[in-house]
């Protein structure tokens, strides 16, 4: 029998990344990445719904996440499913589902910096050029 440990959310980054190094040397990064739904509850009212995932980066891909993510950014992040467990210092017992991603996909563009009035002005007659030009 085949097993599939897979999973594809897009959403909206909620924390930076923070990257640190194994004793290895590889680095890792993780982030948190919230998902909503919108839905109609049994009363007529309009709801939304937040998952909250952690995402957890290796290698190439934890340094890119680190360089290019940040809070607010929208992000696909494909990977599969980890449950991690541990004793926290309080003596509890403590466990986590991570996400540890395959690919991340940075889907917003990063901020360019605005156009100054002569570079509108040049962008501006250049299109009018190229609009005269078309045999069309």
């Amino acid at each position: 029998m085949v097993n599939l440990n897979k999973v594809m959310i897009i959403g909206n980054v909620g924390t930076d990344p923070e990257m640190r190094f194994t004793p290895n040397g590889n680095p890792v990064t993780t982030f948190r990445i919230a998902t909503s739904r919108v839905f109609t509850g049994a009363d007529g009212e309009r709801k939304q719904e937040t998952e909250w995932f952690t995402v957890v980066s290796w290698n190439k891909l934890a340094e890119s996440c680190n360089q290019f993510l940040t809070k607010g950014r929208r992000a696909y992040v494909e990977g599969r499913l980890r449950t991690r467990a541990w004793e926290g210092q309080d003596g509890q017992k403590r466990s986590r589902v991570e996400i540890v991603a395959e690919r991340v996909l940075f889907l917003d563009r990063q901020a360019v910096a605005p156009l100054n009035e002569e570079a509108k002005m040049e962008a501006r007659s250049d299109e009018e050029l190229v609009a005269d030009d078309l045999p069309f």
